[in-house]
């Protein structure tokens, strides 16, 4: 089964993103893609419900050409990266990562699913960047006013969520339920589908910050939004990829040009150009593995059809686009 991009379900004319974020409806003749498959295979993990670095596209502040237009015509797809994981037999679901985006991407997640509930079964936080967590605000007493959503952290990430305010409450009024991670301990979410989570090297002034590898009945993912340098990981990347089917790893940058008058090294990521070379010599087939998500609102990777998107697809790669499921 292939990897597709669903912006139209089997006979569920309700489900694109552009319909769940904006209101309004496409054309029946954009950008539908579907499974062969009958309804209930298409509904496979993961769900890309995000690509977009932590502070969104258009970022706060920006007079740029990139961001300029999408002041006055956002991009209901545009959404901060995270990812939503489905079991259709469980009838559950997850959500990696609480963004600012979250109750859009749950009630995408939720319509994805046709399940009764749309709160998901549980939220995986990779650290603590604003990008990956703030969205918890939402599940408390001025908002959802959850009930014991299960969150998953590691240790620190945990620590700092039950002493710190504005989480601190959402702890103590139970609105979430901490669970607490161990490197590389794989928790079972359900009979089909377990999850690893994997500390990778960042900046982590709060928290630990990991991946997740995530295993389904035949395949495995891995999800790697935020890394310093590949050389920094004590575990070799490329033996990392060799273990999934498919690698959705940090392409915050192109190049360390899009940010003049920033000092690049205080906010280290993977240059989309240098995975690109340092993968250059893997065989087509595990290049094709790999999908580039968490885009600055810089990254000429953004925009579709770009001459940027061109060349990482010529070389064998992909770029995640919101919608795409990978089915496990």
């Amino acid at each position: 089964m292939k990897v597709v991009q669903i912006w139209k379900f089997a006979n569920k004319a309700d489900v694109f993103p552009d319909a769940v974020f904006s209101g309004k409806l496409p054309s029946t003749a954009e950008r539908i893609h579907v499974f062969a498959d009958s309804w209930p295979r298409l509904i496979l993990p993961p769900v890309v419900l995000g690509t977009v670095q932590d502070a969104g596209s258009p970022q706060i502040g920006c007079a740029k050409e990139c961001c300029k237009r999408l002041f006055t015509h956002p991009d209901a797809n545009r959404k901060i990266v995270s990812l939503g994981l489905i079991d259709p037999v469980a009838e559950k679901k997850w959500l990696f990562e609480a963004t600012p985006d979250i109750a859009a991407q749950m009630r995408f997640l939720h319509a994805c699913t046709g399940f009764s509930r749309e709160i998901p079964d549980g939220i995986f936080l990779t650290h603590a960047h604003i990008g990956h967590y703030a969205g918890l605000m939402q599940l408390g007493r001025e908002a959802m006013n959850a009930d014991k959503i299960p969150v998953f952290a590691m240790p620190r990430m945990s620590d700092f969520l039950k002493n710190n305010g504005p989480w601190s409450q959402l702890v103590r009024l139970q609105n979430i339920e901490l669970k607490e991670l161990q490197d590389r301990q794989a928790i079972a979410v359900s009979e089909n589908l377990s999850v690893s989570p994997i500390l990778v090297p960042h900046r982590d002034e709060y928290s630990e910050t990991v991946g997740f590898q995530v295993a389904g009945p035949n395949k495995k993912a891995l999800f790697i939004p935020d890394i310093d340098k590949w050389d920094k990981w004590e575990t070799n990347i490329e033996q990392a990829i060799a273990e999934v089917d498919y690698a959705l790893l940090d392409g915050t940058f192109v190049d360390g040009a899009e940010l003049p008058g920033r000092n690049i090294a205080e906010i280290p990521h993977p240059f989309v150009s240098e995975s690109l070379q340092r993968f250059a010599t893997l065989p087509l087939a595990e290049r094709n593995k790999i999908y580039f998500i968490h885009f600055n609102h810089t990254n000429p990777l953004l925009i579709e059809g770009s001459e940027a998107e061109k060349r990482v697809i010529e070389a064998g790669f992909h770029v995640a686009r919101i919608g795409m499921v990978l089915p496990l």
